[in-house]
């Protein structure tokens, strides 16, 4: 029996609320790897916030190629671990970015705290929006070893 999951059931499983961990390449060394917030819709494109001047920021306008794993946390497993290029790094928006990605991790009002606790950076154009295609796609459902 194959854990993998369906197209359908991998695209809705990234576009639910997950903490991501995103992989950027390094020169000389290993990938960064670190947790980030990300926002995906089915047949879209992810796309993460964060600083320009951060090391994720740095290395991500380096980069042509991204890798992102959403996991859960419980058991039965789950894990949907995607990959693709880079195709657009713009500056980020408070209104149309930033306040949607706060809210998606931290409900409205948390999440308004927190856009008008770190809106300063955002303003002056200190984050990024950067977009990634997802073209290879891993997936493991282990619900489906014990499904009947």
């Amino acid at each position: 029996m194959s854990l993998a999951m369906t197209k359908s059931e991998r695209e809705a499983f990234l576009a639910a609320l997950h903490v991501g961990v995103i992989s950027i390449s390094q020169s000389g060394r290993g990938p960064l790897t670190v947790p980030i917030w990300y926002a995906y819709q089915p047949g879209g494109e992810l796309w993460v916030l964060t600083d320009r001047d951060s090391r994720k920021g740095k290395q991500l306008k380096t980069g042509k190629r991204i890798s992102l794993c959403a996991q859960t946390e419980t058991a039965p497993y789950q894990y949907v671990s995607v990959e693709g290029p880079i195709v657009a790094i713009v500056p980020s928006d408070r209104e149309r970015d930033a306040r949607p990605m706060a809210h998606r991790y931290l409900g409205a009002a948390l999440g308004d705290r927190y856009v008008e606790a770190t809106s300063g950076d955002r303003e002056t154009g200190g984050s990024i929006v950067v977009r990634m295609r997802p073209e290879r796609w891993l997936s493991a459902d282990y619900k489906k070893q014990f499904s009947v």
